[in-house]
């Protein structure tokens, strides 16, 4: 009887071990749930209703009507290409920057920590402040883009965020700009993660500086890259304020991607129905991408 009953005392110590673990968790599992979970689900659901703004009628269930609409809108799936464009033109230059920047800074340079910290600068800045300052560098009339090719006989007085042809470019080159401190810290903490006695033996050895950074930068810094490529291209899709305080999706729809057609579907003509479908659509996409990179983090970690 005794043997029984002192089995049972480490089972009754580790549950409530686990019940003073979840009271634990509980302080940041609420926010969680409240903000985050729990708008997702109402999302989801008001996708399949018609809900819209104004209306005196109570709000009908109406299915997957929203989304058979939402697979014959054109303007939808054209933010949508529109949408991958800006990710993949603001993700992909955005690494190699700052690889190259992270690089840079993990020299033995002189004033090298004023040097990280001014490259971070653009990180601490909100992306309202962003977006009006570059709207500032871009304007046609006195912007600093047009002064400085007006100083060096190149023409100058463009519109850049109006023109057709260069609103989006424009826009990319901001994403880049505003998006590239993050990923150069991430690469940075992995470069100086690297054992320096490494790269030394591979100097003994011979090897130039292409060489080293094949056999022992690069397979050190793939986890941190694969990780920090993989989230700046979910953020990238979701991205909102910059681009709206930039263009607000012009000219002509140029600029607008999927965030800001959902937006203006909700907020400017009412269709909450129809807007939460496409975030649906957007949070699959997500889910997704999301999806590959752990794969590929899986796959990493069984190959290693």
């Amino acid at each position: 009887m005794t043997a029984v009953a002192g089995a049972r005392r480490p089972a009754a110590r580790a549950a409530v071990r686990g019940h003073g673990a979840w009271f634990l968790v509980l302080p940041a599992l609420i926010p969680i749930l409240l903000l985050s979970v729990g708008p997702l689900l109402y999302g989801i659901v008001l996708a399949f209703t018609d809900a819209q703004s104004g209306r005196t009628t109570a709000t009908a269930w109406i299915g997957a009507l929203n989304f058979r609409d939402l697979l014959h809108d054109t303007l939808f799936w054209e933010s949508f290409r529109i949408g991958l464009v800006w990710a993949a033109g603001v993700t992909v230059p955005q690494f190699l920057l700052a690889l190259g920047l992270a690089l840079l800074l993990d020299q033995d340079l002189r004033l090298a920590r004023f040097a990280r910290a001014l490259a971070i600068v653009p990180w601490a800045m909100p992306e309202v402040v962003v977006g009006i300052m570059w709207r500032l560098v871009y304007s046609p009339d006195a912007g600093i883009l047009n002064e400085t090719l007006r100083d060096l006989g190149l023409g100058g007085g463009r519109d850049w965020l109006s023109g057709l042809a260069t609103a989006l470019p424009a826009v990319i080159v901001v994403g880049v700009w505003a998006g590239m401190p993050q990923t150069t810290v991430a690469l940075l903490a992995g470069l100086q993660n690297t054992p320096r006695e490494l790269h030394e033996a591979a100097a003994v050895d011979g090897a130039g500086a292409w060489r080293r950074f094949r056999a022992v930068t690069w397979p050190a810094l793939r986890p941190v890259a694969l990780a920090i490529t993989a989230l700046n291209l979910i953020w990238n899709v979701n991205s909102f304020a910059l681009v709206y305080v930039l263009t607000s999706g012009g000219p002509g729809g140029k600029t607008r991607l999927p965030m800001l057609f959902a937006y203006e579907e909700a907020f400017r003509y009412g269709q909450f129905g129809y807007a939460a479908a496409m975030g649906c659509v957007l949070v699959a996409v997500v889910s997704v991408l999301l999806a590959v990179f752990l794969v590929g983090r899986l796959r990493g970690g069984e190959d290693a």
